[in-house]
């Protein structure tokens, strides 16, 4: 049975698994998308040319499109098998990097790592230009539309992390932010390390769907429609919903360490990765800003507490957070003038926080 409270805050929401096109591409704000109501000049880098004039065919919102399931025997568990492509900027892709990390699966599930900065003036997919000549060394492809494209020859959405890989026949096999976590944890157990924690404990799991989908509607997806600014009434509904929710978790997190009790689980990793962006980015760059997320104590002492767990902290790349929601993509400055943020204080991340105090409580 669902938590009673959980279950009253999800009737007051309504979820869909299909995200917006990303703010930083699609908003009417030239705050939050410095090329709104531009004309690009065309450019050609590595081979690729710019398509951002032609970005539309890319806007509608979009759902996972691959679900093929380790759970169900579909996929087979089989070590050294999958590579998880991802981002480092994107919290949606940090999410499942930190989940391989925190179970111990590092060792057997590599991770691939695309440019937060794509070709100038490209939208709709992502290139391996940090890798030596430009392609990632285990898939030997230079961008992850090549992936999409073995697993479905038609495919023409946009191409999105994180996805998952079968490294055997080059193909994405998943790309569900929303269930990627729970497959892993369910389907590798035996894989995972001796002091991995269980991420969707049985006796929690009506408890953490609920809060999952609470989280996504009101946190994770409410910032990016907060930042897309289609009106003032529409930017208002967000930036409230965002914080309300804000309020009730910092309640919340007043009586527990983490959002259940003394024990990390996959609603954790959900958090913190909007979290541990919401003042670089969302406070600043979509105008989430009534509160920053230091003003707000126990949110803020939970966020470092997990931060100091090196699986957050590694996969925790402010760098790459300025450079795509700053720099945006590599078009010349002389062409497209923007600013990067020279913060943050990053030692403000290392500094002591006042989690322990439930664990002491409950011991």
């Amino acid at each position: 049975m669902t938590e009673k409270t959980l279950a009253e805050q999800l009737e007051k929401i309504d979820v869909t698994e299909n995200l917006s096109a990303c703010p930083i591409d699609f908003s009417k704000s030239k705050v939050a998308n410095p090329r709104e109501s531009t004309e690009q000049k065309v450019y050609k880098s590595n081979g690729v040319n710019s398509n951002f004039n032609q970005r539309q065919k890319f806007a509608e919102e979009q759902g996972p499109q691959f679900n093929l399931k380790f759970t169900d025997g579909t996929l087979p568990v089989t070590p050294q098998r999958y590579r998880l492509i991802w981002s480092k900027h994107c919290p949606w892709a940090t999410r499942i990097a930190i989940a391989i990390d925190l179970l111990g699966l590092d060792q057997v599930i590599s991770k691939g790592v695309v440019d937060p900065l794509r070709p100038a003036g490209v939208v709709g997919d992502w290139f391996f230009t940090l890798d030596p000549d430009n392609e990632d060394p285990v898939l030997h492809v230079k961008s992850l539309s090549e992936n999409y494209l073995k697993a479905d020859p038609n495919y023409k959405k946009r191409t999105t992390v994180p996805a998952l890989v079968d490294i055997k026949t080059g193909k994405v096999v998943n790309n569900n932010y929303n269930t990627l976590i729970n497959e892993l944890t369910l389907a590798w157990r035996d894989y995972q390390a001796k002091d991995a924690p269980d991420l969707y404990p049985e006796a929690l799991r009506s408890d953490i769907d609920a809060l999952n989908k609470i989280l996504y509607a009101d946190v994770n997806a409410a910032v990016n429609e907060a930042g897309l600014a289609r009106s003032q009434a529409d930017y208002e509904k967000y930036y409230n919903r965002v914080f309300d929710r804000l309020d009730w978790l910092e309640q919340r997190l007043s009586q527990q360490r983490y959002l259940f009790g003394n024990q990390i689980t996959d609603s954790d990793i959900r958090l913190y990765v909007t979290l541990s962006r919401f003042d670089l980015v969302f406070y600043q760059k979509y105008y989430v800003n009534k509160k920053k997320l230091v003003e707000y104590p126990n949110l803020w002492n939970y966020t470092k507490d997990l931060y100091s767990i090196p699986a957050f902290k590694n996969n925790t790349d402010f760098e790459s957070m300025k450079q795509r929601f700053y720099q945006v993509d590599h078009t010349p400055q002389s062409d497209l003038v923007r600013i990067i943020p020279a913060g943050p204080d990053l030692t403000i991340w290392e500094a002591p926080n006042d989690r322990d105090r439930f664990t002491e409580t409950n011991e």
